[in-house]
């Protein structure tokens, strides 16, 4: 016997499943067609996979194989191709099966004799049926016992490679929309205020102790109020890292319902929960190699906080309904508004947690304590709107800063854009004075409390201005958080997916 003609070994198997990781879908599948040539000889080899309810045509082999590449069935048409899925055992064809007509997924497209030899072999893996792999000859004969169980074991390695492929391009596809995003935010981190240009000394300093662990794999925990840009000193902190080639990825845990939040940061099996369809990776996975970022993290349930603790000590999760464990490495920073310490007081939140993730804690000011960098802030903020505005050139007074200036700014960085943007639109020059911003002015106390407005008579507002305005107050009473006790949706009184449906149409993010 050649060496050709042996089965594949295990170093063979071993890089079959690797390839998986590291080369495109179809040729993993043309490479593990050719591999069964070496254990069951064949004129054509087809994978199908399933798709709902038909089989289709993804790779084919052999001779024949050029007459089959865009074949497709009905599952329900074929009682052998839908025994094989369900039983999820390999079966060989005989001479009487042919005769009362069992069916063959080639009748019509090909001009096979009766009794010429045929086996269908199903492909699943993690409980999933992926699809099934046919083999033909042309001669009559029928492939033996041996030869079928031995193909079936190989199936099982092949459906493994299958879904490890298809996981990887899921994994792929959610990190190039993480790029996608990061990308946006990114753009958005000069447009804010790029660290080194603002002429706050607590943000220079602030900028080079950021710089000093981002080169290592120390956990950071960033605080500060919201819209003070927490997630854009991680970006920028991802960016000074070694890991700056490999993924960053966000997580709100204050925007994810808590019944979903485990599944989102460790992933899930199929059948775990009702409408778990398919297995899913988590933001961790997502993030392998890279940095994770944990923004809110104060409105984790204690329970998943002991989950995120153990995926810090030891490297590796338990994905949702699943019983094997995957190992990741990550860099995790996490972010809050919370007062944690407080928190661990109430025990909302976990104190062996806090101190894992407590190791170098970064302080975002507010923008009232930071209104040095303002004509900075303005300037850049408006050259970013201007792609959405269509409004080039729009500049603020010195009269238009030093409204702004008297300002107590709660939502911060997030608010002035908001501000600034609102003023662009109703401004028909392009200098943005003091009459070009609507809210009523508020003043700021040294100790940063808020004083009633100055004036408090406006233009009348319509009803979706109205109740814009109503929400905007009710998120940031709750700091953009919607769901859950103290929420926003508890606050107005409406369901959760009520209140987004309503910020959807009226054009609100968390603000």
């Amino acid at each position: 016997m050649s060496p050709a003609d042996l089965p594949p070994s295990a170093a063979d198997l071993r890089s079959l499943v690797d390839l998986a990781g590291d080369a495109a879908l179809d040729d993993l599948l043309r490479r593990g067609l050719d591999w069964v040539a070496r254990l069951a000889p064949y004129d054509l080899a087809t994978i199908f996979t399933l798709h709902d309810q038909a089989l289709v045509v993804r790779a084919a082999r052999g001779r024949l194989a050029g007459k089959v590449r865009e074949h497709s069935l009905e599952l329900a048409d074929f009682p052998s191709l839908r025994e094989a899925l369900e039983t999820r055992r390999a079966r060989a064809f005989t001479e009487d099966d042919h005769r009362h007509g069992d069916g063959d997924p080639f009748d019509g497209v090909l001009d096979l004799p009766p009794g010429h030899a045929c086996m269908v072999v199903p492909l699943h893996a993690a409980g999933r049926s992926l699809g099934v792999m046919t083999l033909d000859r042309t001669t009559c004969e029928t492939y033996s016992q041996p030869v079928v169980e031995l193909v079936e074991t190989y199936g099982q390695i092949l459906g493994l490679a299958l879904e490890n492929a298809e996981q990887r391009l899921t994994l792929e596809q959610l990190r190039q929309q993480e790029q996608q995003h990061a990308r946006v935010l990114d753009a958005e981190v000069e447009v804010h205020g790029v660290l080194e240009r603002s002429h706050s000394p607590a943000i220079q300093a602030l900028a080079a102790r950021a710089r000093q662990v981002a080169v290592t794999d120390t956990p950071v925990l960033i605080l500060g109020e919201t819209g003070t840009g927490k997630e854009r000193l991680a970006r920028a902190i991802h960016r000074w890292s070694p890991r700056a080639d490999r993924p960053f990825v966000a997580l709100n845990c204050a925007a994810i319902p808590p019944s979903l939040l485990e599944s989102e940061l460790f992933g899930h099996s199929k059948g775990a929960f009702t409408g778990a369809t398919q297995a899913r990776p988590g933001r961790f996975q997502m993030a392998h190699g890279g940095t994770l970022l944990l923004d809110e993290i104060g409105e984790l349930s204690v329970d998943v906080q002991a989950k995120l603790l153990r995926v810090l000590q030891e490297g590796t999760l338990d994905p949702v309904g699943s019983d094997r464990s995957v190992k990741v490495n990550v860099r995790i920073l996490a972010a809050t508004h919370v007062d944690l310490e407080q928190a661990i007081a109430e025990r909302r939140f976990r104190e062996d947690l806090y101190y894992r993730l407590h190791v170098f804690p970064l302080r975002l000011p507010p923008l009232r304590e930071r209104l040095v960098d303002l004509p900075q802030l303005c300037a850049a903020m408006l050259a970013e709107q201007s792609q959405r505005t269509g409004r080039a050139g729009m500049r603020v007074s010195d009269a238009g800063l030093a409204r702004l200036r008297q300002h107590a700014w709660p939502g911060n960085l997030r608010e002035l854009a908001n501000a600034l943007e609102r003023a662009t639109i109703v401004t028909p020059g392009r200098v943005l004075g003091p009459e070009s911003f609507e809210f009523a002015v508020r003043t700021a106390s040294p100790a940063g409390q808020v004083s009633e407005p100055a004036s408090a008579e406006g233009p009348q507002l319509t009803l979706d201005q109205a109740q814009a305005q109503h929400i905007r107050r009710a998120l940031q009473r709750t700091h953009g958080r919607i769901y859950g006790p103290g929420g926003a949706a508890e606050l107005l009184a409406v369901k959760p997916s009520t209140l987004q449906s309503k910020m959807k149409k009226l054009g609100i993010g968390r603000a």
